[in-house]
């Protein structure tokens, strides 16, 4: 019997633990405004069963990034390795790079894996856990250096023809890794000209206030460019994960990389202020659809929503008993930088892909909300009793799942009153104040969820509101 907690909309891995995003790619064909193809390619390291070799696994989604089925695996441990861990997924004019982690009893090494032709990947699909035959490895790019060593979690992005004059275009990669101790890692700065040779920069370090701790453990570095909307500057807006004793902070920092050296401009930021969302992972592009203009505009981000933390047990989630699977990628949100400032929205096509689902909903409210008042959502379990209630009260957003803590995130006096709430199974995700505060969270609703409940308090008032999915 379904428990209704498998998300439909959500990418989660069939069977066994979901361990971390990967990457994700999407492989366009066509004109900008009228694509001939539009393929969303998901790649996330997973563990078949507690405590097996971690595997890459594939998933792809058609026109939206809504409607995920299973592929073929594209990356195994093989020979001397112990496991394969996350990394990233590039495209280049020709080919696509899967850069991943290979651990072996010696230490940990960032290897390549390459598909000449991607759109291929899922014409024959094997439900044994086989690795795809058009994923070709290509061995080691970055092994130890000198001081430097057990290399891993590697971010690859295009590097700058000139980074002092961006409007040039890019030219080159560059990676940003962790290395060193698992206790102590310390991020690193590496480029390359053609892909295949790397060369260290140095340990990235920091010109600014961070806003960090001096102590803190940076884990999981990534990197997206975005123009800001306010002053026309190209910014890098860099992702860390704080690893902390019972759980991640997972946030990003705006400013602009000089080599191995960051200057910040806004200090660590939340990225998400709900209880589940860690390390963020971005979207690359095909080369040659969209313009560098374009790609600057917005990003595309995912995370892992994992109740336990990265450093939990998933196996204590109820899914894995009653169904046995654990932990789920949020949905794609759409990323935008506005004075220094992230901006999340989701992704296009959303409330069509709720509509057209089975048991997923939303609603989204344009309010007036003033301090002291309050809009206040309960979500449904499938008896009709609220099993998670998400409270606007004009100054700030509290999401309580009414079995633990609950979280809350500030809003500021120019952050509009709006609120959109997405559920989906065992996970809900909030956008609000114009994308300012997003909240993830993971819950167990008895028998699934039969609905949003919404209520207006004091002063406050919906002025307009939309709904779909579960009635």
């Amino acid at each position: 019997m379904s428990t209704g907690w498998r998300p439909e909309l959500h990418v989660t891995a069939e069977s066994g633990i979901l361990d971390a995003a990967a990457g994700m790619l999407r492989y366009v064909v066509g004109e900008p405004d009228a694509l001939e193809i539009d393929h969303w390619h998901m790649f996330y390291q997973y563990e078949p069963t507690p405590g097996a070799p971690t595997r890459w696994a594939h998933q792809v989604s058609e026109n939206t990034p809504y409607d995920f089925y299973e592929c073929n695996d594209v990356i195994a441990p093989v020979g001397g390795e112990t496991n394969v861990y996350a990394g990233s997924v590039v495209a280049s004019d020709n080919h696509v790079d899967l850069y991943f982690t290979s651990e072996t009893a010696a230490g940990y090494s960032i290897q390549v894996a390459r598909v000449e032709d991607i759109d291929e990947l899922c014409d024959e699909i094997d439900d044994e856990l086989q690795i795809d035959e058009g994923v070709n490895r290509l061995g080691a790019v970055v092994e130890d250096r000198g001081p430097l060593t057990r290399f891993r979690s590697p971010c690859v992005v295009p590097d700058w023809e000139e980074n002092d004059n961006r409007e040039q275009g890019q030219t080159g990669w560059l990676m940003l890794a962790s290395s060193g101790p698992d206790e102590s890692p310390t991020p690193v700065v590496l480029s390359s000209s053609d892909d295949s040779s790397w060369s260290v920069v140095g340990p990235l370090t920091f010109n600014g206030e961070t806003g960090m701790p001096d102590d803190v453990i940076m884990v999981a570095p990534r990197l997206i460019r975005l123009r800001d909307e306010v002053n026309g500057e190209i910014r890098d807006v860099l992702f860390i994960t704080q690893e902390r004793d019972h759980s991640d902070l997972s946030g990003y920092l705006v400013g602009t990389l000089n080599g191995a050296t960051y200057d910040v401009i806004t200090p660590f930021q939340r990225i998400d202020y709900g209880h589940d969302f860690t390390r963020p992972r971005s979207t690359n592009v095909v080369p040659g659809v969209f313009s560098q203009d374009r790609r600057l505009r917005k990003a595309f981000i995912f995370g892992l929503l994992a109740p336990t933390g990265r450093g939990g047990d998933p196996t204590t989630q109820p899914t894995w008993e009653a169904e046995g699977w654990a932990n789920a990628l949020s949905l794609p949100r759409v990323l935008t930088l506005a004075d220094g400032r992230l901006y999340q929205t989701p992704s296009t096509g959303l409330p069509n892909a709720v509509s057209e689902s089975e048991r997923a909903s939303m609603w989204t409210g344009l309010c007036e909300i003033p301090v002291g008042s309050a809009i206040t959502a309960e979500i449904l379990d499938g008896n009709g009793n609220p099993a998670a209630t998400i409270i606007h009260s004009g100054d700030g957003i509290t999401l309580d799942r009414h079995d633990d803590e609950a979280v809350y995130a500030t809003l500021t006096e120019d952050d509009e009153d709006n609120i959109t709430i997405v559920v989906d199974g065992s996970t809900i995700e909030v956008f609000a104040g114009g994308g300012a505060v997003t909240m993830s969270s993971r819950f167990w609703p008895e028998g699934g969820t039969s609905g949003i409940r919404v209520t207006a308090e004091g002063d406050a008032v919906i002025n307009n509101e939309w709904r779909r999915g579960v009635r």
